[in-house]
């Protein structure tokens, strides 16, 4: 869902493990040439740099063919930026008590993901949200993924709360959310990632849920 987390084939649900078994073995080698794949990008970028990696160092490192890594990933920013927590995210809130307020059970499914993201592996979340920073081309992809995320969001949200999910009023909220994580990924890698990613995450939901305090914190300015 987020750029924050870490782009591996994710258990984010405490029902996935029992799940594995029922993937095809297709399945199972899809996903085991695209963990490969980002494997290998993540490593050539750490050794070399974004813009000296390329499609055919992927795929020799990887052992593919680069039209095999251009099948699953069709730019060299989705290798970094592409995971498959969305679906996992909104079964998870679509498995919360229904009289839970669904900000809660939104805080608490953001919490689980970013949490396991960050277990799974730390080196790799923060290096996406390095190149959101560094790279104007990751920054601007990971735009246009996290506007599709949106969407999802906003089918979520219709669903907790009865909601029409194309109405203004949810979709000014779910395009809210997914611009302060945005800004939560940028805001960690530009403080060399020293906070705590959910700590930040809370952050950004107390704002959206409250909004920003009335007044100015540093007292009146002088006028000019």
């Amino acid at each position: 869902m987020t750029s924050m987390t870490a782009a591996r084939s994710p258990k984010l649900s405490p029902r996935a493990p029992a799940d594995l078994p029922r993937l095809s073995l297709r399945e199972r080698k899809k996903i085991k040439t695209r963990e490969a794949i980002r494997s290998a990008t993540y490593r050539l970028v750490t050794e070399q740099g974004y813009d000296a990696t390329t499609v055919e160092q992927i795929a020799e490192r990887a052992e593919v063919s680069p039209s095999t890594v251009f099948r699953y990933f069709p730019t060299k920013e989705d290798i970094v930026l592409t995971d498959e927590w969305d679906p996992l995210i909104l079964e998870e809130l679509r498995a919360r008590p229904a009289d839970e307020p669904w900000p809660q059970s939104l805080r608490y499914v953001m919490h689980r993901a970013v949490t396991l993201g960050l277990r799974d592996d730390p080196e790799a979340a923060r290096l996406r949200t390095k190149l959101m920073v560094e790279v104007p081309a990751v920054r601007s992809r990971t735009m246009e993924s996290m506007s599709v995320t949106g969407r999802l969001l906003c089918r979520a949200i219709g669903e907790r709360t009865g909601r029409d999910p194309d109405s203004l009023d949810v979709r000014v909220w779910a395009m809210s959310l997914i611009g302060g994580l945005m800004e939560v990924s940028l805001y960690w890698a530009e403080n060399d990632h020293r906070d705590n990613l959910p700590d930040l995450i809370d952050r950004a939901l107390d704002v959206l849920e409250r909004g920003l305090p009335t007044g100015n914190p540093g007292g009146p300015h002088p006028a000019p």
